[in-house]
């Protein structure tokens, strides 16, 4: 028999401590791999379009891990994270991999923020490097009679011409870490006891695992609530930026 609960499944997801908790996680997960992805491809970007042999390669190189599966992903990375950087730490006496990092809490998420910018920035570095190529050569040709040097035509001209490209990979890097859940799911498995769940692993186990599925839905808009919000503002702000060409 279908009962109407009107608001009782916001108000008991609202005093879920597991679903906040899930999503204070993935608010610092989402930071994280927002700024990390975007530093690391504009800095591959910038790399692949200095004029050098062999780099296309670099370009097809930094570009394959995005076609990886993030299941397929996760188990590699399982791997690594669990028995070869552990043994590889043994036999050259490097602590940092000593122990294995999918065990803590801490040392879990930035295992899963790693993972993430090996993966994502890629892609994101085509978006750069395409932003970099279609920078007119005028502008850059009077920046150098105007005696700018590198560092200077990067931050005053480069940059600035290429905020509509930060738009875009901002909004795809916070779309994709927010809905993030095959990675998560092979990667941890919302381990060690669900402290590394992210909010989209969350929603599915409410809904899926235990079968509560008012609960899971209740959950999901408001996850849908808060993407779209931090989307628009980032949109917004990023827009501010913008120079018209």
């Amino acid at each position: 028999m279908t009962q109407f609960v009107g608001l009782d499944n916001y108000i008991a997801a609202f005093q879920n401590e597991d679903f906040w908790g899930s999503m204070l996680f993935t608010a610092g997960y989402v930071v994280a791999s927002l700024i990390l992805v975007n530093v690391v491809a504009f800095g591959l970007a910038l790399l692949v379009t200095i004029p050098l042999r062999g780099v296309n390669v670099l370009r097809t190189a930094f570009f394959l891990p995005n076609l990886i599966g993030g299941v397929i992903l996760g188990l590699i990375w399982q791997f690594l994270f669990g028995q070869a950087l552990p043994t590889i730490a043994e036999a050259t006496g490097i602590p940092v991999f000593a122990e294995n990092w999918l065990l803590d809490t801490t040392t879990a998420f930035w295992a899963m923020v790693i993972v993430t910018v090996w993966q994502m920035s890629g892609y994101m570095m085509i978006i750069y490097v395409t932003a970099l190529m279609s920078i007119e050569q005028e502008a850059l040709e009077a920046s150098l009679i105007d005696g700018t040097n590198g560092l200077q035509r990067l931050v005053f001209i480069k940059l600035p011409l290429m905020a509509q490209a930060f738009t875009i990979s901002l909004f795809l890097t916070l779309r994709n870490a927010f809905m993030a859940f095959d990675l998560n799911l092979s990667l941890t498995g919302g381990n060690p006891y669900g402290t590394t769940e992210l909010i989209s692993l969350q929603v599915f186990r409410e809904a899926f695992s235990f079968g509560n599925f008012s609960s899971g839905q209740t959950q999901a808009v408001l996850m849908f609530v808060v993407i779209a919000i931090a989307a628009l503002a980032q949109v917004a702000i990023s827009k501010r930026f913008e120079v018209q060409r």
